[in-house]
């Protein structure tokens, strides 16, 4: 069975709200079964999800990723039901601890111990989701006492988590509903696959958890152009958030190259870095090309039995009328 189809909203600076809204509108139009929004250093997610709810009918909405340090686990619970009411039910909220590159130096907030952290907030939000009162004594959160004071959301929305570490996807695989996972080859995907099933056999999960494959894709008629921004954004993720995408390449069997495009994008040298991603690596990670390609590519992790959602993503540099070719190329 073919994957779902889905959206993951900008990451990089768009020139409003209602431009957020407005590309949710027209995944809707297109077909795509949700769209994703990022929470880094622009829009809050909670607005524009807010937003993006009541402008659309049928399209899910939910978060990716939403990091557990900058907010209380029960404000995120909180957060949680109220938007599972706004969009009548179509909220699926995704987690993840961010790194420290983002939390220490944006949020003034001691990075710790992310998995464990990770883990009692997912715990903490479902006990907050049930509508039942919290009673909880763990490493980082002692709660006496919470309760929502409106009705719990019927269904609960779905919580999933962001990893890429063994032990990160282990953790979404046993307590939560399902893996994000950004920045794979297919042979990496699988074998992370594995930690997310083991993960699920430990909790006892009733179902498989959910793997959300986020592909950064750019489907223009200029291939050229597609190829060098898709390229450069993996340039960036590589060499400038931090040490854990270079880590996850590394694991991949992709070491040498990791390294070298972290190191000389830390240099300065970004150039350099962006030429180390050769043809075959950036085809291994993103779909990048004419929209004839693009389609076909996407096609492939569709069809990858690891995989429930692939979710288009847009690199850094795309343009909004790219951004617009490529949601347009790749609908369902």
């Amino acid at each position: 069975m073919s994957a779902d189809r889905e959206v993951f909203l900008p990451v990089a600076a768009q020139p409003s709200v209602d431009a957020l809204v407005g590309m949710a509108e027209t995944a809707e139009e297109l077909g795509y079964g949700r769209a994703w929004l990022p929470e880094t250093w622009g829009r809050d997610a909670v607005t524009v999800l807010t937003s993006i709810a009541h402008a659309t009918d049928e399209i899910g909405i939910g978060t990716s990723i939403m990091p557990v340090y900058s907010r209380s686990p029960a404000l995120i619970g909180q957060t949680a039901a109220t938007l599972q009411e706004v969009s009548d039910d179509r909220f699926r909220l995704g987690l993840g601890p961010s790194g420290p590159v983002v939390i220490e130096n944006w949020h003034g907030a001691d990075f710790g111990n992310p998995l464990r952290r990770t883990r009692e907030t997912v715990d903490i939000v479902k006990r907050v989701l049930s509508g039942e009162t919290v009673e909880y004594d763990g490493e980082y959160f002692d709660l006496s006492g919470f309760r929502l004071r409106c009705d719990a959301p019927d269904p609960a929305p779905a919580v999933d988590t962001a990893g890429m570490g063994p032990k990160a996807v282990e953790l979404a695989g046993r307590f939560a509903d399902g893996w994000h996972a950004l920045m794979f080859t297919r042979d990496g995907l699988r074998e992370r696959h594995d930690d997310l099933l083991a993960g699920a056999e430990m909790g006892d999960a009733d179902d498989r958890p959910r793997t959300t494959m986020s592909l950064t894709c750019a489907a223009l008629e200029d291939r050229e152009r597609a190829r060098e921004i898709v390229r450069q954004h993996t340039a960036f993720y590589l060499g400038g958030m931090g040490t854990y995408y270079r880590d996850s390449l590394a694991r991949q069997g992709h070491e040498e190259t990791a390294h070298a495009v972290h190191d000389a994008w830390q240099a300065g040298d970004h150039g350099e870095a962006v030429a180390a991603i050769d043809d075959d690596l950036l085809d291994s990670l993103a779909v990048a090309g004419t929209p004839d390609e693009a389609r076909e590519q996407l096609r492939d992790w569709e069809a990858m039995d690891e995989v429930d959602a692939v979710s288009v993503s847009f690199p850094r540099e795309a343009t909004v009328e790219e951004i617009r070719a490529t949601t347009e190329a790749l609908a369902p």
